[in-house]
C-alpha cells in the first residue's frame, strides 16, 4: 500500500481493540478505534474510511444496528463483522444486510488479512472507475464501458472529443473488444443522442438482402416483398447508423454505400423516389482494411470516406490492468442473474485470468466468468472453477484456442447455435462450418 488504507476497529473490549490495532498497524493500515456502534456511526459521518472491522455484540448500539446506519450513509464502505461462535446466525443476517464478510472469534489472522485485502482491492477498483468517470465529466455517459488502464483512458478521452462532432468514425479492433459499445457511447454523448441508434451487422446478412436492409424496398420489388419496407438508413434518420463488420460488404454494395455517404440520399430497392437522409455513420471492422484494399476486396475511396476519425480498440492482453475490474463487474452481473451470493475471486483464480492471453478479448472473459459463476460452489471463485482454457499456455495454437472458445460457448448456451453465434460475434453459418470441421455437426 502506497498510501495507508484507513480502518476503524469497533469493539467494546479494549484489550481486543489494542491487539487488533497493533496487528493491523504492522500490516500497514492506519487504524482508528470505536468502543461502540454509535461512535462508529459518528466517525463515518465525520471522516472517510476504507474499511470497518466491527464486533456484533456491544452494549449500546450493536454491530447489526450500526451496519444498517453506516450502509445507509455510505453503501460503498466494506464492513467485516466479528462474532463469537454462538452468534453466527446474527453474522449471516449481517451478510444479508450488506456486510462484506464475517469472522468468528478467536480470529484466524491469516484469514483476516486475506479478507481485508480482498475487500480493499474491490473498493480500490470501484474508486478507480469512479475517478475515470469524473475525469471524463459528469455528463459523459460511458454506456457500461469499464477500464482504468492508460489505453482505456486515452480511448475514452478520444470518444468524448469525437462524440461532440458530426464526423464519420471508423472503429477497428479484434472481435470481442467492444466496438459496438464504443459506437453506442459516441452516439449517446452526441447532439444526436435523442435520435435513434440503429445497428446492422453486415456479415450476418446475405448480399441479396443487405441492400434491402440498408435502403428499404417497395412492395413487389422481389419475391416475398409483400409490402413497402423502410431500411436502416431511413430508420436512423436524425440519429446514428452503426455498420458493424463493414469489411464483409461486397464490392457492389460498397459502391452503393459510398454513393449514399457522398449524396446523403437513398432510393428503395424497386423504387424511384429519392429520399434525403440525415444520418451519422459509425463503421467497425475487425480486419485490416488496408490489407483488404491491397487484396482488391475493399474500395480505397470508401475507406477514406469512412475513416474521417479512426478509433483503434486495444485487445484485452494489452490492457491487463483492466482484467480484475472487468472480471468483478461480470461476476456481480452474473451472480445477480443466477441468484448466487459470490463476492469475488480467490487470488489463484485471478492469477489465472491475468496470465491468459484472451484471444476472444472482453467477450471471452465475460463468457468465462459466466461459466465460473454457474459452476461456483463457494463465496469466492477458486482456481478450479475458472475455465481450464483460461490456464492454457500462452503459445497455444490459435486454432486450438478458437475451438476451445467455440465449444465452451456452445456448452454455456446449451447448444443454442444462434445464441452461441451472437456471443462469439460470428454468423450462424460460420459457426455451423466450424462445428462441422470439428466433427460436431453431421457432414
Amino acid at each position: 500500500m502506497t498510501t495507508a488504507d484507513t480502518v476503524v476497529v469497533v469493539d467494546d473490549d479494549p484489550a481486543h481493540r489494542t491487539m487488533l490495532r497493533t496487528l493491523l498497524t504492522g500490516w500497514g493500515y492506519a487504524v482508528s478505534e470505536a468502543d461502540d456502534g454509535s461512535r462508529a456511526i459518528d466517525m463515518v459521518h465525520e471522516q472517510a474510511f476504507d474499511l470497518i472491522l466491527m464486533d456484533i455484540r456491544m452494549i449500546k448500539v450493536s454491530g447489526l444496528e450500526a451496519l444498517g446506519e453506516i450502509k445507509a450513509f455510505n453503501p460503498a464502505i466494506p464492513v467485516i463483522i466479528m462474532t463469537a461462535y454462538s452468534s453466527v446466525e446474527s453474522a449471516v443476517e449481517a451478510m444479508k444486510n450488506g456486510a462484506y464478510d464475517y469472522l468468528t472469534k478467536p480470529l484466524d489472522f491469516d484469514e483476516l488479512r486475506l479478507i481485508m485485502e480482498r475487500a480493499m482491492e474491490h473498493s480500490h477498483l470501484r474508486e478507480e472507475n469512479r475517478r475515470l468517470r469524473e475525469t471524463l465529466g459528469a455528463h459523459f455517459d460511458t454506456r457500461n464501458i469499464i477500464g482504468t488502464s492508460p489505453a482505456m483512458i486515452r480511448l475514452m478521452e478520444t470518444v468524448a472529443q469525437v462524440a461532440a462532432s458530426e464526423a464519420t468514425v471508423l472503429i477497428t479492433g479484434e472481435s470481442g473488444t467492444g466496438k459496438e459499445m464504443i459506437a453506442g457511447a459516441i452516439h449517446f454523448n452526441s447532439p444526436r443522442k435523442d435520435g435513434p441508434f440503429v445497428k446492422i451487422n453486415c456479415a450476418a446478412i446475405t448480399e441479396t438482402l443487405l441492400e434491402s436492409e440498408l435502403f428499404g424496398h417497395e412492395k413487389g420489388a422481389f419475391t416475398g416483398a409483400y409490402r413497402r419496407k423502410e431500411g436502416r438508413f431511413r430508420q436512423a434518420h436524425g440519429g446514428t447508423l452503426f455498420l458493424d463488420e463493414v469489411s464483409e460488404m461486397s464490392l457492389a454494395m460498397q459502391v452503393k454505400l459510398l454513393r449514399v455517404l457522398q449524396d446523403r440520399e437513398i432510393t428503395r430497392v424497386g423504387g424511384e423516389e429519392v429520399i434525403q437522409v440525415d444520418v451519422r455513420i459509425i463503421a467497425a471492422a475487425n480486419k485490416d482494411l488496408m490489407a483488404e484494399i491491397q487484396a482488391g476486396r475493399f474500395r480505397d475511396d470508401l475507406y477514406y470516406r469512412l475513416n474521417v476519425v479512426a478509433i483503434a480498440m486495444p485487445p484485452l492482453r494489452e490492457r491487463r490492468e483492466d482484467i480484475p475490474l472487468l472480471a468483478q463487474h461480470f461476476l456481480e452481473q452474473f451472480a445477480e442473474k443466477n441468484r448466487k451470493q459470490i463476492k469475488g475471486f480467490a487470488p489463484q483464480a485471478m492469477d489465472r485470468l491475468l496470465r491468459y492471453e484472451w484471444p476472444g478479448n472482453v467477450r471471452e472473459l465475460m463468457n468465462a466468468v459466466e461459466r465460473a459463476v454457474v459452476l461456483a460452489r463457494t463465496d469466492y471463485l477458486d482456481e478450479g472453477e475458472v475455465p481450464l482454457e483460461a490456464a492454457a499456455p500462452l503459445d497455444l495454437p490459435l486454432d486450438e484456442v478458437e475451438k476451445a472458445t467455440i465449444m465452451r460457448t456452445m456448452e454455456i448456451t446449451n447448444g443454442n447455435k444462434s445464441e452461441a453465434a451472437r456471443r462469439l460475434g460470428i454468423t450462424r453459418r460460420t459457426l455451423h462450418k466450424k462445428l462441422k470441421a470439428y466433427g460436431v455437426m453431421p457432414s
